[in-house]
């Protein structure tokens, strides 16, 4: 079961929020929590949901209108967004730090105006390729910054 299955019919959910059924009902109207529908018009309440209700109960105990409370809740659903995406981006930068690290003993490559390769390695101090041989590399990793040439076709 996930925190988003709609399990709960209303008196359930209000129960477990310490509300009123008819509560919930005003909420459902006002969009504050938007139960799932079953068999029509039945409500049903997700476990989530649950903990929505429980937030707004403490926001209203707080004295805060509920125009206030949709705007808090907006807000805080703005921010575990923004919290994901900093995860994920931080994900992504220990990656291409590891694969940064990883290239450390690799061959360097950069290109001219005229399309000659050069390659810098441990084996080798610089070596030149046309450009049909620079074709045949693969690029593995994106690199940090790329400068294009507008003189160049693409």
């Amino acid at each position: 079961m996930q925190r988003t299955d709609p399990v709960y019919v209303i008196s359930v959910a209000a129960q477990l929020a310490q509300m009123h059924p008819q509560t919930l009902r005003q909420y459902d109207r006002l969009g504050l929590v938007v139960p799932q529908r079953r068999n029509g018009s039945h409500r049903r309440y997700s476990p989530a949901d649950v903990d929505r209700l429980r937030r707004i109960h403490q926001l209203s105990g707080e004295g805060i209108s509920l125009e206030g409370i949709r705007r808090v809740i907006e807000m805080e659903a703005v921010a575990e967004e923004l919290r994901t995406q900093v995860r994920q981006l931080r994900d992504e930068l220990l990656r291409w730090r590891n694969v940064a690290q990883g290239l450390g003993s690799a061959r360097v490559f950069s290109a001219g105006l005229s399309g000659e390769v050069s390659i810098k390695s441990s084996e080798r101090d610089a070596m030149v390729r046309s450009r049909r041989s620079w074709q045949r590399f693969e690029l593995t990793a994106a690199p940090a910054h790329i400068a294009l040439d507008p003189r160049q076709d693409h």
